[in-house]
């Protein structure tokens, strides 16, 4: 069992023990020190706002009076917007003017884990140095409750996924008439949480004229590994050829990543979610785009095909957020399904990227039942390989990194967040974890087999570095 604390907020598995899982003394420990850190960046505003939403975990209720009830009990009132999903509540911050939002959710963790994912008055993921200043806080107990007579107010709003998709409509670049030609026929799967809402009023609300939908029952009990890689969507695969579909959306259970899969059944790749969109919106909007430095390098090969710049950030939605305002990006995101739209807002949206996808897919010069896995064609394919090697917790492990940086000097190297290596259109990239002594390494090639060998020469040479 395991609680984990950062910068971004906490998560863990639910029940056991104090400090080791996460319990709701834990919750209301971390839920004080967030109202806290907003009323000392809010100092002399004596009415404070926060937005809170979740996800259909069997937990997030427990979760919800913790939160809520701490959030009052500092003074602070809260807007609730029910089940939701983490791109609804970030829209929501906004548009209420509020100071500060809380998505009660893990992610694509499995349904014993949950979390509190935290926001700025910005609807975005708080910084670093925030996230530092909130830990302290946490730590050393610095909080400080209202008397009776200012506590907070508690007030609920049920619109938000009217007001999401109504969002997503107004877009410039989403092209309900184009869909709606198309009489699409559309599988989904929402791993029986808030997706399994807001997906099918968001499909009817484009023109979809067909939907066959699996696990959108918001119960909280994942039918299977709600993380959408390959291995834990094989029944959607075969649902979309049973149905002869035109493709397939995958959600996580907080609505933040996107998955999709072909006509034939074949998954059009988490890594490509993103190289799809930024296809689309630059062939509107020219401009440069962002990703993590370990995220595919078709993004690069796409937006070089529209003369325009590619830049990669540290991993972690923060750092691609603050990457793209830096570079004004018009498009950008992370690997794993994340689109990022700044002419929506700053976060990963599974909702603007299904608008923008199939407005793509509709437009695309392909055959109508082939016109997925002919747009997945029209894109380089690589192969990234994933692994990791675990240390013992003496070694130095920022040693090992710059040796192997010396090593490869004469290549193009980042070291922006680890060491990233790069060979023509291959590279390899290391990072180290924050928790625990281990270096995960990621490559890529055009190869599986290279992309493997790749790594494989990275974790002999570091292997080779220890013994010396």
């Amino acid at each position: 069992m395991t609680l984990i604390k950062s910068i971004s907020g906490i998560r863990g598995t639910i029940g056991g023990s104090v400090g080791e899982n996460l319990t709701p003394e834990d919750i209301v420990k971390f839920a004080s020190a967030y109202g806290q850190w907003l009323k000392n960046r809010n100092e002399g505003n004596q009415a404070l706002t926060v937005v809170i939403g979740r996800d259909a975990r069997i937990s997030g209720e427990m979760l919800n009076h913790l939160v809520v009830g701490t959030l009052l009990g500092l003074g602070i009132n809260v807007l609730d917007i029910g089940l939701s999903t983490t791109p609804t509540v970030e829209i929501a911050v906004t548009m209420e003017n509020a100071n500060g939002g809380i998505i009660l959710t893990a992610s694509h963790n499995p349904k014993e884990w949950n979390a509190l994912k935290l926001l700025n008055e910005k609807g975005e993921f708080i910084s670093a140095e925030d996230g530092s200043n909130l830990l302290a806080i946490a730590e050393s107990g610095a909080v400080k409750y209202q008397a009776v007579g200012k506590l907070g107010s508690y007030s609920t709003d049920d619109s938000y996924f009217d007001k999401h998709i109504e969002h997503v409509l107004d877009l410039t670049l989403v092209n309900k008439e184009a869909i709606k030609k198309k009489n699409f026929k559309v599988v989904i799967d929402c791993v029986n949480s808030t997706g399994g809402i807001v997906l099918p009023m968001l499909l009817r609300a484009l023109g979809v004229s067909e939907i066959v939908e699996l696990y959108c029952e918001p119960t909280g009990q994942f039918p299977h590994n709600p993380e959408p890689l390959p291995e834990n969507l094989t029944e959607i695969s075969a649902a979309v050829i049973k149905h002869n579909a035109d493709l397939g959306i995958v959600v996580d259970p907080d609505v933040d990543r996107l998955a999709l899969v072909s006509e034939d059944g074949e998954m059009f790749g988490e890594e490509y979610t993103l190289v799809a969109v930024a296809d689309y919106v630059l062939s509107h909007t020219k401009g440069s785009t962002v990703s993590n430095l370990s995220s595919t390098r078709a993004l690069r090969d796409v937006t070089e095909s529209y003369n325009c710049e590619h830049f990669a950030s540290s991993v972690g939605e923060v750092n691609v957020v603050d990457k793209m305002k830096e570079e004004n990006a018009v498009i950008g995101g992370e690997g794993n399904g994340g689109v990022i739209y700044p002419a929506s807002h700053y976060g990963r949206d599974a909702l603007v990227g299904i608008g923008l996808f199939l407005s793509h897919l509709a437009t695309f010069n392909g055959k109508t039942k082939k016109a997925c896995s002919e747009l997945r064609a029209t894109y380089n394919s690589y192969f990234i390989s994933k692994n990791k090697i675990e240390l013992t917790p003496e070694i130095d492990v920022d040693d090992i990194l710059s040796k192997i940086h010396e090593k490869y000097k004469k290549q193009p190297v980042n070291t922006v967040d680890g060491v990233k290596i790069e060979f023509d259109k291959e590279w390899v990239h290391l990072r180290k974890s924050n928790t625990e002594p281990i270096i995960r390494i990621y490559s890529e090639s055009e190869s599986e087999t290279t992309a493997n060998h790749l790594s494989m020469k990275i974790i002999s040479d570091i292997k080779e570095i220890i013994k010396a």
